[in-house]
Order: C-alpha cells, then structure tokens, then sequence
C-alpha cells in the first residue's frame, strides 16, 4: 500500500468552454468513464465493454484527445494497437462558469441531465440485483436524504468537507483488499422548495 507520502495527488480538470462542448456525447461521456474505471484500453476493447463498434470508439477518442480529456499510453502499446487512458481523475465545473457562453452552457446542462439519467439507471440495477450481495454490503450500500436550511456559502463548505472525507478514506484504504469493491459515491444537493411549496402554501 502506498504511503500518504508517496501515492500521487489525483489528476484533475476543470473542463473549459472547449472540453465542456466536447465532452457533451453520450459515447464520449462512457468512453472518459470507462478508462477512469477500468483503466487504459484500445478501442477495440472499449467498444466490446460499451457495446458499439471500433471505428465509432477509435473516432470518438481522436476528438477527447483533441481537448486534452484521454491521451495515448505509449507504454502499452504495442505495434499498430494503441492504448489509451483517461487524462484525468476528477472532472470538476461549476455551471455558472460558462454563463457567457449559450453553447457551453446548453452542453453542461446536457452532461448533468445525461448524468442523472445515469444514476437513476445505476440505482435502478441495484435495487433489482441486491438480493445476490451479503447483508454486510447490503447494509452498506445505498441511499438517504438529510434536510436542512442553510446559505450557498455553507452548502458550498459541506461539499468541500464531504468530498475530503471521500478522498481520505479512498487513500487510506488498500485496493487490493480482498473484501473491497469498487463503488462510487454521489453527493447531490437541490432546493427543496422545486418538490415542496414553502410552509403555509398549497401545493
């Protein structure tokens, strides 16, 4: 297990006016998920785990390489085969960076709706397959709701604060433990008032 010493700090991007209009495909989106997941890949082998073909994965990957999101891994290639591997870890924005541009900002609604599309369809096959994992893990994994009113500012510091907690337990955990599985975590937080009206008012 590395030490907190030596393990690199996770590669990061803010996406960019550019990046955001690339990244806005639903074959870009999975191809950038999948090497995050699983590692570096070739096209071929990425089109067999997302269920498309080789041209339209090898197409797709030339343009996220235009904007810096997958680059090649020279390491593990091996005559005409290519590998490739995500640019990055985490992939940050804040929706109101690309205010001034109707383009970027019509593709960051588009990645944030195709991303809800995902989690529901990610808690959908969870609720549907739990009954084949132990009870430890059944326990463990998924979902619930916290109420409370509170300013963007301290919002803002709870994400912060939770996403650290996330990062802490990531390192200090080994990969390679037996008794580990890959999970990801959501944090999510909307305005209760788009579901409920305020108190005194009828819905």
């Amino acid at each position: 297990m590395e030490s907190e010493q030596t393990r690199p700090e996770p590669r990061l991007v803010r996406l960019d006016h550019q990046q955001v209009r690339v990244l806005a495909h639903p074959l870009r989106m999975r191809l950038v998920g999948a090497l995050r997941v699983n590692g570096p890949a070739t096209a071929t082998r990425l089109a067999e785990l997302l269920g498309t073909n080789t041209g339209a994965t090898s197409y797709h990957l030339r343009q996220l390489a235009e904007v810096g999101m997958v680059v090649e891994d020279p390491e593990l290639g091996t005559g005409r085969q290519r590998f490739w591997r995500a640019a990055h870890d985490v992939t940050q924005w804040e929706v109101s960076d690309y205010d001034d541009d109707p383009d970027a900002r019509a593709a960051i609604e588009w990645i944030e709706a195709d991303y809800f599309r995902f989690f529901g369809h990610h808690a959908e096959r969870w609720a549907a397959q739990r009954h084949e994992w132990s009870p430890a893990w059944r326990d463990a994994l998924g979902m619930g709701d916290f109420f409370m009113r509170i300013p963007a500012a301290r919002l803002e510091a709870i994400k912060a604060e939770v996403f650290a907690v996330f990062e802490r337990h990531r390192d200090e955990t080994d990969p390679d433990d037996p008794d580990a599985e890959m999970v990801q975590l959501y944090l999510a937080a909307f305005p209760l008032s788009t579901v409920l009206p305020p108190a005194g008012e009828k819905p």
